[in-house]
């Protein structure tokens, strides 16, 4: 079976968060799909660097979300979810692989 890096996951939740929002014009949607993703990451972020990083990570991927909004304000809507998707994801990818090379 193909693993999908938890990285991936966490940058696709907020990318596609987003778009399913806009794109069906019902939010709430898109909150489906954020809460989704965060969920499955979370839980590969525990399996592969334990609770501390999960919750660390959980965390960042939440203050991501809120952050992008003011950030849309300043460079626009897409840019500052794309920068705050690839923030998480390098957050992630730096935490998981220290976590997975025991």
């Amino acid at each position: 079976m193909v693993e999908i890096p938890a990285a991936a996951v966490a940058a696709s939740g907020l990318v596609g968060g987003y778009g399913v929002a806009r794109w069906t014009r019902k939010r709430p949607l898109g909150g489906v799909a954020l809460a989704a993703a965060g969920s499955l990451a979370a839980y590969e972020w525990n399996r592969q660097a334990g609770p501390r990083a999960a919750a660390g990570l959980t965390v960042a991927y939440v203050a991501a979300f809120a952050g992008s909004h003011p950030l849309a304000k300043k460079v626009g809507a897409w840019p500052a979810v794309f920068a705050v998707a690839g923030g998480v994801a390098a957050a992630s990818w730096a935490v998981t692989r220290r976590g997975a090379n025991p």
